[in-house]
């Protein structure tokens, strides 16, 4: 296996992995249940984690990329410039909800703070993984590149 089949394998978790713990973080506040919530922080830290692992991977992948037809540096400079955006913010999203995990294993008063900060943040994310995963797609799809970026 080369480097993009290890970057193929591994760069939709960290986009899929934000969505889920969104779901579950929302469920855990509606239904007031502290396990339901320990478990969307535990999704989140795995997507930063992920996202580390993605990130790891993506100079191996773009060393492929550069090689094959249709793929310009101009679609893997704008995926890179976006992955690391959204890794930063993955990474935030895992020590909040590091701190959050913590809270409420402590049940601290500022839990809740936590756990609404965290539903925020975590939508910010979204919007962040949406712009990666569209620019990598870029990358091989050109049925889905804009006419403005071709």
């Amino acid at each position: 296996m080369n480097g993009a089949h290890w970057h193929l394998m591994v760069n939709h978790l960290p986009l899929i992995f934000p969505l889920v713990g969104l779901i579950v973080l929302i469920t855990a506040l509606i239904s007031r249940s502290e396990s339901v919530r320990r478990t969307a922080y535990l999704i989140f830290i795995l997507g930063s984690l992920a996202a580390v692992i993605a990130m790891a991977t993506g100079d191996g992948a773009e060393e492929i990329a550069k090689r094959l037809a249709g793929v310009t540096h101009t679609y893997i400079e704008r995926h890179e410039e976006t992955a690391e955006t959204f890794a930063l913010l993955s990474y935030i999203l895992g020590g909040a909800s590091l701190i959050g995990l913590w809270a409420s294993f402590k049940q601290k008063s500022f839990s809740n703070i936590v756990s609404f900060v965290t539903l925020v943040f975590s939508m910010i994310v979204l919007i962040f993984a949406k712009q990666t995963g569209t620019t990598g797609g870029e990358i091989r799809h050109d049925e889905i590149r804009s006419e403005s970026s071709r």
